[in-house]
């Protein structure tokens, strides 16, 4: 218990102390008047209080992230807990605060105009497309998941529940974001993070009355504890299954939509900051929950080898562990949240496509210009198998998170400040992201090639890089 009491303890201090020196170490400026303000349009342009902010933030990044991505990467060991803390507090949190912050000070922007601003046109039009395919992606994978789960609880056809999320998907989308996005993230935002604590509550109570033994990080455990380590290896699989919880490029896309909600810059530690921090200590929870709940990391793996995915991993704990309340957070858990990310991700495209584009967004018609070939193309991709969408999301993601990162290092460098606080996390993610794909097997969307030789052309092209970025430095300076 001391090792899962610690890691939450480093992730609220993380915020405290971290989470306060980054804020000023940007500069936060209430005196400046945010684009919420002075951009007001009733639209997406709309101030709200920052509790309101965070939980929406919270539940747009989180969704089954950070419960799936943590039983996923529990099953590596103990060296999850590792990369969820350290990840969080220096890495997904502080990517998270700046993808927010410089969406805030540019006008609301999107995530590939931030990117063309500071790192230039032509990787602004690669990140353009690539950001879009991410969403839809994203979307499609979260309307496929929660239709098949719903077919399986009701014993409905597949294509109706398809539809009508699809129908929920296009109202949220075209519809303020006050209107239901404003009025039900909130709520279910709060149910997930009931449901987090409601396991952890009951996991302490379990290991005080020693019904329940929760394991201790141990040097001897820091291993790679995988049933499969040769195919699964810890590096650099572990750090793109646990991206929620410790640093999702996907964070960079949602982060503009609360920017343009946003009153006083004071509030980005808390929404942006914050809601990264919460999300790492929900993967620390069903982290441990996983592990602990079959036994250890070992028993946990021979139970997703014998066929048991991580929605029924979930169901059996909130089952077991709080009964019928248990059921409904299991249904939030596993059904509502994807939902809820889904419909963000197609929103988040048409912010894009519309910035690209310069198109105003005030008028529902032009809302529809831009939304309509989004939902027939993401419709087409839902006929694809899951798997197939969802092997391209994981690396995907964590390519943004790169991306992200180098641009936030750039605005330090080019504002005279000192970029290594980004530079080198960026530096990790770059060697990790080229690594993973050079080494994976083609299944999880890599080429499969030798391992030490991915490893070595991994850090290569990370360096190489760095390089381009310091040549850059000293490029015209940038503003702002």
């Amino acid at each position: 218990m001391i090792t899962f009491l610690s890691a939450i303890l480093a992730l609220v201090l993380g915020y405290f102390f971290y989470g306060k020196f980054m804020e000023q170490f940007f500069g936060a400026d209430d005196t400046i008047t945010t684009p919420a303000l002075r951009l007001e349009d009733g639209v997406d342009f709309i101030p709200m209080p920052a509790w309101k902010m965070f939980t929406i933030q919270f539940l747009n990044i989180a969704g089954l992230g950070p419960i799936f991505g943590a039983i996923l990467g529990a099953m590596y060991g103990p060296m999850s807990y590792i990369w969820i803390v350290f990840g969080c507090i220096f890495m997904g949190a502080s990517h998270d605060y700046f993808s927010g912050m410089l969406s805030l000070r540019n006008e609301g922007a999107s995530l590939p105009e931030i990117v063309g601003k500071y790192l230039g046109s032509g990787i602004q039009n690669f990140i353009r497309v690539f950001t879009i395919l991410l969403l839809l992606f994203v979307g499609v994978a979260f309307v496929t998941g929660p239709a098949g789960l719903l077919t399986d609880f009701t014993g409905g056809g597949f294509n109706w529940w398809l539809y009508g999320i699809f129908a929920y998907y296009i109202l949220a989308t075209l519809l303020p974001i006050n209107k239901i996005i404003g009025k039900i993230y909130p709520l279910f935002g709060i149910a997930l993070l009931l449901m987090a604590v409601s396991i952890a509550g009951i996991m302490i109570f379990k290991a005080t009355t020693g019904t329940l033994v929760l394991n201790e990080i141990s040097l001897i455990d820091l291993k790679n504890l995988h049933v499969d380590p040769t195919q699964n290896l810890l590096y650099p699989m572990l750090f793109i299954v646990i991206s929620c919880g410790a640093i999702s490029g996907f964070h960079s896309t949602q982060s503009p939509m609360m920017a343009r909600c946003m009153k006083k810059e004071s509030y980005g530690r808390p929404v942006f900051y914050g809601a990264m921090i919460a999300e790492g200590i929900v993967a620390i929870i069903w982290a441990t929950a996983a592990m602990n709940f079959f036994g250890n990391a070992n028993e946990l793996n021979s139970t997703v080898a014998s066929g048991h995915n991580p929605a029924w991993i979930v169901n059996e704990i909130c089952n077991t562990w709080l009964g019928k309340i248990g059921a409904v957070f299991a249904i939030v858990g596993v059904i509502a949240c994807p939902i809820t990310t889904g419909d963000t991700a197609f929103r988040s495209a048409r912010l894009i496509i519309a910035d690209i584009f310069n198109y105003k967004q005030k008028s529902i018609k032009n809302r529809l210009l831009v939304s309509i070939p989004l939902f027939t193309l993401g419709f087409i991709l839902s006929q694809l198998e899951f798997a197939t969408i969802w092997k391209y999301l994981g690396l995907s993601n964590q390519i943004l998170s790169m991306v992200m990162l180098w641009t936030a290092a750039m605005y330090l460098a080019k504002n005279g400040k000192n970029h290594l606080l980004l530079s080198v996390p960026a530096l990790f993610m770059t060697a990790i992201c080229f690594t993973y794909l050079l080494v994976a097997p083609n299944k999880n969307g890599g080429l499969a090639i030798n391992y030490q030789a991915s490893v070595f052309f991994g850090i290569l092209i990370s360096v190489s890089l760095y390089i381009w970025f310091l040549i850059h430095i000293h490029r015209k300076p940038i503003k702002g």
